[in-house]
């Protein structure tokens, strides 16, 4: 199966999932982190853009709205390397080549129409507030027949400085609120984000395997050995994989087995019991055998995974 047509797949069944908040409640992470250009690699983000697309089901006709929680880069919430000095950019694809040009091995992040965009220094107006890009016509993505969904793609981007950006987004139906599109889901092929601080806090992304996979090869920059990386799924109970040191990429490869296809795994960073670190950002991918990298939905396809239990019944003979 091709990587395009693998997408397809996977995106078709994911439209029966709802996924407005990103990241989602069930991940337990606080917040993305984009990190600006000049930033060096061991603050935790390896190329300084994150990348997520958004499916607005054909079924959907009214407006929409994609909303940012503290876009801008200073104050509360954000990672100040000395003082704030950065800028950061949030732009919105739609139209063709939006999503259909991921499938290119030269893909380029900006591909697609650019609907809306704005950049963000400090500025105390949308400081640990929500900022609303929108509105939106659902007609505005990329068609998808394969799925009936249109594709939206949402880039967050460090232009300049060394400070950490920490955001979320929801896909509204209200430019004032958050409120559900009925049937959307959001998902990404790379994840760039914040641990939690607290000890034995568990954060969780869940990549989808489909039939055709057979091993796959995890990949984590800048873990800081903070605590343990584990795979959970009907035939992993709790498989710890390679953690990162410092601005180091480690990798280590898992193979599938049958009872795993079709549905997630679940990639679980369980923070240490004792001297969790602070302000601690990850950046994860996975790849199948092929090279391909694997789509991780805010919340997981087949619902959460669970081990499946071996239990052997022995017959007892009394005499």
């Amino acid at each position: 199966m091709s990587f395009f047509r693998f997408c397809f797949f996977i995106l078709f069944i994911a439209n029966f999932v709802n996924a407005q908040s990103i990241p989602a409640d069930e991940e337990n992470i606080p917040f993305l982190v984009t990190f600006g250009n000049s930033a060096k690699k061991g603050y935790g983000d390896d190329d300084h853009q994150q990348i997520f697309f958004l499916s607005i089901p054909k079924n959907f006709n009214e407006p929409f709205f994609i909303r940012v929680f503290d876009p801008d880069v200073g104050g509360k919430n954000d990672e100040a390397i000395g003082n704030f000095n950065s800028v950061s950019r949030f732009s919105v694809y739609g139209g063709f080549g939006t999503f259909s040009e991921r499938a290119s091995t030269n893909f380029n992040f900006q591909s697609g129409n650019l609907l809306a965009t704005r950049n963000f220094g400090y500025d105390q107006t949308v400081d640990n507030k929500w900022f609303t890009f929108g509105p939106f016509d659902p007609t505005q993505g990329e068609d998808v027949n394969e799925l009936d969904g249109r594709i939206f793609k949402i880039v967050s981007s460090g232009l300049s400085g060394d400070d950490g950006n920490l955001y979320r987004y929801f896909v509204s139906t209200q430019p004032n609120r958050n409120t559900a599109v009925n049937g959307a889901n959001a998902f990404t092929f790379k994840y760039t984000f914040r641990l939690p601080s607290i000890s034995n806090e568990v954060v969780h992304i869940y990549p989808y395997i489909n039939s055709d996979v057979i091993s796959v090869k995890q990949f984590n920059f800048d873990f800081d050995q903070d605590g343990s990386i584990q795979i959970v799924s009907a035939a992993k109970n709790g498989l710890e994989v390679a953690q990162s040191m410092n601005a180091d990429w480690v990798s280590s490869t898992h193979e599938i087995t049958e009872i795993e296809h079709n549905r997630s795994l679940d990639i679980r960073f369980i923070k240490p019991t004792r001297n969790p670190l602070k302000n601690n950002n990850i950046v994860f991918y996975m790849t199948n055998q092929y090279g391909e990298q694997l789509p991780f939905y805010n919340v997981p396809i087949g619902g959460i995974p669970r081990y499946q239990y071996k239990i052997s019944v022995k017959r007892v003979i009394r005499n």
